[in-house]
């Protein structure tokens, strides 16, 4: 059956390199295999943003996302389990309550790039209410999301992997 599903994936990327001059559909994008970003950049046509042009909420919208992945990714790795004990330790280590407990102990360790996306994103005035959450926690949190979006889009998943690494360790 794998081989059935590469075969497929070769044929396509072998008649679409016919169509497309830039062989990015087919994973032949320059620079770090490991970063998705320029890949997802020549797939759908993105142009290059500022990153300081992003509003704080937009930056925790995606970061909010790319948190979440890792967290998921250490919990999966960690040990094969049910689904939904998964999803209620997903649920319980990115809850706004948690997050707040975590910038706590990463608030010292932020460069001040960091800590400056950081204060943006928890000064922001967001449109929603926190659901489970006290008002500071739930600002504190965004304020985190903020800067693991800002990590991301940036392409700096070591950064991010690390902060949240310490921040799981001291939670």
């Amino acid at each position: 059956m794998e081989t059935g599903v590469n075969k497929a994936a070769e044929n396509m990327c072998t008649e679409n390199k016919n169509a497309v001059e830039n062989s990015a559909e087919c994973g032949t994008v320059p620079g770090n295999p490991a970063d998705p970003q320029p890949y997802l950049a020549s797939k759908f046509e993105l142009s290059h943003q500022d990153l300081k042009m992003y509003s704080p909420l937009t930056l925790a919208y995606i970061g909010d996302a790319a948190f979440e992945i890792v967290v998921r990714t250490v919990l999966v790795r960690r040990a094969n389990r049910q689904v939904n004990k998964l999803h209620r330790m997903a649920a319980s280590l990115v809850s706004a309550e948690h997050q707040s407990k975590m910038v706590a102990v990463l608030e010292p360790y932020f460069t001040e790039e960091e800590a400056h996306v950081y204060k943006r994103g928890r000064n922001a005035k967001a449109a929603t209410k926190a659901k489970n959450a006290s008002i500071t926690d739930y600002r504190r949190a965004t304020g985190l999301e903020a800067v693991m979006g800002y990590l991301y889009l940036k392409g700096d998943y070591h950064r991010m992997v690390d902060l949240v690494e310490l921040a799981l360790e001291r939670v």
